[in-house]
């Protein structure tokens, strides 16, 4: 795949997860016109990841049945539906189903990312990978930034307004810019792509990979839906546009992790994720200084989010290079687990911070960070050979060419 390409798929990866995180800097504005408590707001981000959830389990094993490329196509257009849903909404629960709808068909990056991995040589794929998930981040984290900007001109419901016109169009430019996926070997129908998901659960490398993944999106959730908030408040008292800033020093460490899918292709998944972790634990010590020093909390921003992503693109190279002939399904049920995890760290942050300031919801992040870090390292340190789950061994190094589907979960 060129990279004109992948840049466009980066693009379709940043504009769906925007839908989905657009509202973390302006929760304050938004819940109260429509008239949502204080220490509910969180669930306004939250609502998008239960539709994404949704999603995950019924629309991305589509990926494995029908041609990639329409796909996304029709999950831009019916997410741009969602979008100019919640624009429009009058009351709460008017906005909380166009946020579900958008959360629902914003699966369409998993789709971009089975498309990118199996349209990519085997040798390329963990840089394919990453590139395209960068879209991911650019999109959770840039939404920030735009979104403080736009909210200040044309209000949060402009920013929605905006976000549909340019699903439309990237669906448009889609269906005329990429080729279809031509794989031959598709699954025989929805039914069976559905019911494979459920034997995915019960493999080590897959159930470890994902409870990684619970834990580390949880921790960011903590941090990104929970902070605006106090920066809103005493004693800073920024705007939304001030505010939307800090997505600045998150960019700066997502793509800081660039190389995270080189590193994977070379063998060094394990590792970078363990090292990954461990400063996502640390990076809490910065951001719990929100209330003292926000050069700190950019310090801590910057750390956070580069551990996220290489994390992220370490999982998912695995994954895919493990079940090369299901990597719709592998990266759909995977992200269960990321799903899940946002949803928690967006609810529980607002609730914990509103009982126990920002020191509590630090602490939140904080433990979250050390439960990821816990299940890699009693993965590491489990032996060799059949268990339980039914997997075999720690999960594996896996360097390109991947091995075949039989060998899914070896040691």
């Amino acid at each position: 795949m060129d990279a004109r390409r992948r840049a466009l798929l980066a693009t379709v990866c940043g504009v769906a997860v925007a839908g989905v995180y657009a509202a973390q800097p302006v929760l304050e504005p938004m819940g109260r016109d429509l008239g949502v408590p204080t220490g509910l707001t969180g669930w306004i981000v939250a609502t998008g990841q239960i539709g994404y959830l949704a999603g995950l389990v019924l629309l991305v094993p589509l990926g494995d049945v029908v041609d990639r490329r329409r796909l996304i196509a029709a999950h831009l257009a019916i997410t741009a539906v969602g979008l100019l849903l919640t624009a429009a909404a009058p009351t709460a629960w008017v906005a909380f189903t166009g946020l579900a709808v958008a959360g629902v068909f914003a699966v369409v990056v998993q789709t971009a990312v089975a498309y990118t991995a199996s349209v990519s040589p085997p040798a390329e794929r963990g840089r394919g990978i990453g590139v395209v998930t960068s879209g991911v981040v650019v999109g959770i984290l840039g939404a920030r930034i735009v979104t403080g900007a736009l909210a200040e001109t044309a209000g949060w419901r402009g920013v929605y307004l905006v976000l549909a016109v340019v699903s439309l169009g990237l669906a448009v430019l889609v269906l005329v810019a990429l080729p279809p996926d031509g794989r031959p070997d598709r699954p025989t129908g929805y039914g069976r792509a559905v019911v494979a998901l459920g034997g995915l659960f019960g493999r080590r490398v897959f159930l470890t990979r994902g409870l990684i993944a619970f834990f580390l999106f949880a921790s960011f959730g903590t941090l990104w839906s929970g902070m605006s908030l106090p920066l809103g408040g005493e004693p800073w008292r920024l705007s939304e546009s001030q505010i939307g800033l800090f997505g600045i020093a998150g960019l700066a460490g997502a793509l800081g992790a660039a190389r995270a899918g080189r590193w994977a292709d070379a063998g060094r998944a394990a590792p970078v994720t363990g090292a990954a972790l461990a400063l996502l634990v640390l990076s809490w010590a910065a951001t719990g200084q929100l209330m003292w020093s926000l050069w700190l909390l950019v310090v801590g921003v910057v750390l956070l989010d580069y551990a996220v992503q290489a994390v992220h693109v370490s999982n998912q190279h695995l994954l895919t290079a493990a079940y090369p002939a299901r990597v719709s399904g592998v990266i759909g049920a995977y992200m269960v687990f990321y799903s899940l995890g946002s949803a928690l760290g967006a609810a529980a942050t607002t609730a914990v911070l509103t009982a126990h300031g920002w020191t509590g919801s630090a602490l939140l992040g904080a433990g979250f960070a050390v439960c990821a870090l816990a299940v890699w390292a009693v993965d590491r340190r489990l032996p060799p050979g059949p268990d339980p789950l039914g997997g075999t061994g720690p999960c594996p190094e896996v360097v390109s060419p991947a091995p075949p589907l039989t060998a899914e979960d070896r040691a």
